[in-house]
């Protein structure tokens, strides 16, 4: 179960960090993924690599997290958790970065392809969160009550 947890996050940060890095290459989103280092001063004077490594292990730590959370919330589809959650964390996200108003023309100036990359990676995790913990506590209930070694 740990390693199921720990292979889905790094696929789903390694998916997300490569399209951050492609939205940001084609200007879908109107900012940088590497601001981080001027806001927080951390990482200023590393190679670019180093600061998409970074961010890349901070995402992998994040979603480790967001699993083991999400594979308790059974009683919810992972399509809605994952459509709520992820649009959420979207908004929250480029709401801080932009340091926007609340009001509603601020709606126009987020990104809708960051929405939706972030709405897929939060998919991916949720259902395999869900799915195993499902297939994990099937296979407790289906155990036999005695031991293997046992001759009957």
């Amino acid at each position: 179960m740990f390693r199921t947890a720990l292979y889905t996050s790094l696929a789903a940060a390694i998916f997300l960090t490569l399209a951050l890095s492609g939205l940001s290459l084609f200007k879908f989103i109107q900012w940088k993924p590497l601001d981080y280092t001027e806001r927080f001063h951390i990482l200023q004077n590393s190679h670019g690599f180093f600061q998409w490594l970074f961010l890349g292990i901070i995402l992998f730590i994040i979603i480790f997290i967001f699993y083991w959370i999400m594979q308790y919330v059974v009683l919810v589809p992972a399509f809605v958790s994952s459509l709520l959650i992820g649009g959420l964390i979207a908004l929250i996200v480029e709401w801080f970065i932009f340091e926007l108003p609340a009001e509603l023309n601020s709606f126009t100036k987020l990104s809708v392809p960051f929405m939706i990359t972030v709405i897929v990676t939060a998919r991916f995790v949720f259902e395999t969160a869900s799915f195993h913990f499902q297939a994990n506590s099937n296979e407790k209930q289906n155990e036999l009550p005695y031991e293997d070694t046992v001759i009957k």
